[in-house]
């Protein structure tokens, strides 16, 4: 099952580049609205399901969501604006790179990752730079662009690792609704601050919006929510490394982008790399295990 949410997962994520990139509408519009109908969607069901836990939210939980959303917001900011700078693939890899910031701020707080997962994230990574051969300085333009889904990157894995904490006593629904409500506040008012537009865009560009919300917010970044609660964030966020190739494959046949030669070779090296890392920090992690409430009493998780 989880296998099979992962893949439904990088699917979702991977359609994220290709359609933001070609949706006309304001990078911050796009990125609000993919929120709030995301909050909508799972805050709805979850009120009705789980409304308990929106009320005895505690100081912790609050403290992570609110970390997480904030992330979240910023990190929408800088990768819908990259891609309409620089390539799907270049933007979608380098912000991809939330595992490697990962692993770097786990070090840095003193957990340092062992040998075969470095090898295994550094093989990865030679995939992604086999893959997209990291175009940065072809313009002033598409260096903007790369520069900013590397921010995108940093703040993905702040995201990921809140979200890891948060998603210890909350459910999927619950957290990810909570969070992308939260992230919604922080987008309207970037937009209100710079002067975007709220509904004045073109009426098919709400096709793309609806498109990213149900395909990378509800499928994608829902899903990825959901395993947080079983799987590392380290192992979650190599997961999303697949991202890269599927959203270079998309983007070349919906925008007509050219492949990057490398792709199948960087796909294989990227699963050799994943596979390396679950055989040695993941496979307890793929177990699924119920959340536990700060009482210690068990709580059923919500999908």
């Amino acid at each position: 099952m989880i296998i099979f949410l992962a893949v439904v997962g990088i699917l979702g994520v991977s359609a994220s580049g290709p359609i933001m990139a070609a949706t006309m509408a304001p990078p911050l519009t796009i990125a609000l609205w993919r929120n709030v109908f995301g909050a909508v969607a799972l805050g709805i069901p979850a009120a009705l399901k789980d409304r308990g836990q929106f009320a005895s939210l505690n100081r912790t939980e609050l403290k992570y969501l609110v970390i997480a959303a904030t992330a979240l917001a910023l990190h929408f900011a800088c990768f819908v604006t990259s891609v309409k700078l620089t390539s799907v693939a270049a933007a979608t890899a380098l912000v991809c790179l939330q595992a490697a910031w990962i692993a770097l701020f786990q070090w840095i707080r003193g957990r340092r990752p062992a040998r075969p997962v470095i090898l295994g994230l550094g093989t990865a990574l030679i995939g992604v730079v086999v893959i997209t051969g990291f175009d940065m300085g072809v313009s002033r333009e598409a260096l903007l662009g790369d520069l900013l889904a590397m921010a995108g990157g940093a703040l993905a894995a702040v995201y990921t690792l809140a979200g890891a904490r948060a998603r210890k006593t909350l459910s999927t629904s619950v957290y990810s609704s909570i969070c992308y409500g939260l992230c919604s506040v922080v987008l309207l008012a970037m937009c209100l601050v710079l002067g975007q537009p709220l509904v004045d865009i073109p009426a098919e560009a709400w096709w793309g919006i609806i498109a990213v919300t149900v395909a990378a917010q509800l499928l994608g970044h829902t899903i990825f929510n959901h395993l947080l609660a079983t799987i590392s964030p380290l192992v979650v966020s190599m997961m999303i490394l697949l991202e890269i190739p599927g959203a270079a494959l998309l983007a070349g046949i919906f925008l007509g982008q050219a492949l990057p030669g490398g792709t199948y070779v960087g796909l294989t090296l990227i699963l050799a790399g994943l596979a390396i890392v679950i055989m040695r920090q993941g496979r307890s992690g793929l177990k699924n295990q119920p959340l536990q409430l700060p009482s210690g009493k068990k709580r059923k998780d919500a999908a």
